[in-house]
């Protein structure tokens, strides 16, 4: 159990939707936990309703001390409203104002970002060009600078040959036909293209299968967990209302 801390009407209920579990944590201001850190199988096929079910099953353990909830997303999300969910149900997703139904059924103002933003947010250390990719169900990223998130780009989708983008390429589907070995290969590849391209400062990796990494990585790349990144909640709600950050306000 995470560390007992005074709590009050000011904390977040941060949440991590991804294509293969949710996840959600209680924040204070600073980004320190202040319940379990908890998680729910994502269900195959996810439709709008399945996900704002899920999330309201799942934060019920969860006390009603936060006037704000964060929300990370698989896909292209603008203004709280989602344009793409590459993993989730099948042209389900197109234009969808999760964002205001979330904050309609929790009855508090939600800001909705990309899940690789979302987790950007939470372990980058605020300086130079930094990058996040998660390796999960596919393949996320996020592009800070001096600890300021950049417009989101859906980089997963640039293709990396002729059959396949990257989120085919390096996803999880791609991980279980192929094995560690050759998954392996294909993720040092993509780091090489990724120094070549972008010339960061550091480059995060995380995602659930961050775990299966085998090879040495240079001194600025570090590996991260969903649980670290989770923390990026709170920082969400220090960024001023620019770019893709968009506070929407429940209907009553």
């Amino acid at each position: 159990m995470a560390a007992e801390k005074k709590v009050g009407q000011t904390n977040i209920l941060s949440i991590d939707i991804g294509g293969t579990s949710i996840k959600t944590v209680l924040l204070d201001e600073d980004g320190n936990m202040l319940s379990e850190y908890m998680k729910s199988k994502t269900p195959a096929g996810a439709t709008p309703k399945d996900i704002v079910t899920g999330i309201q099953d799942l934060i019920k353990p969860i006390p009603q001390t936060y006037n704000r909830v964060s929300i990370g997303f698989p896909g292209y999300v603008k203004n709280g409203i989602v344009k793409t969910a590459p993993n989730l149900a099948k042209n389900k997703w197109a234009d969808v104002d999760l964002a205001q139904r979330v904050a309609n059924a929790l009855n508090q103002p939600v800001r909705l970002v990309n899940d690789a933003d979302q987790q950007g947010l939470g372990v980058v250390e605020g300086k130079g060009f930094e990058i996040v990719f998660t390796v999960g169900t596919g393949f996320g990223t996020a592009l800070l600078f001096d600890g300021e998130l950049l417009p989101h780009l859906e980089l997963a989708h640039f293709p990396i040959n002729k059959e396949e983008d990257y989120d085919d390429y390096i996803g999880n589907k791609a991980y279980e036909e192929i094995g560690s070995d050759r998954w392996n290969k294909r993720l040092k590849k993509i780091v090489e293209i990724y120094k070549t391209v972008f010339n960061y400062d550091t480059l995060y990796i995380g995602g659930g299968n961050s775990k299966h990494i085998d090879f040495k990585l240079d001194s600025n790349i570090k590996l991260v967990t969903n649980r670290d990144g989770i923390k990026g909640g709170a920082k969400l709600w220090k960024l001023a209302d620019k770019y893709n950050i968009f506070t929407v306000n429940p209907i009553v």
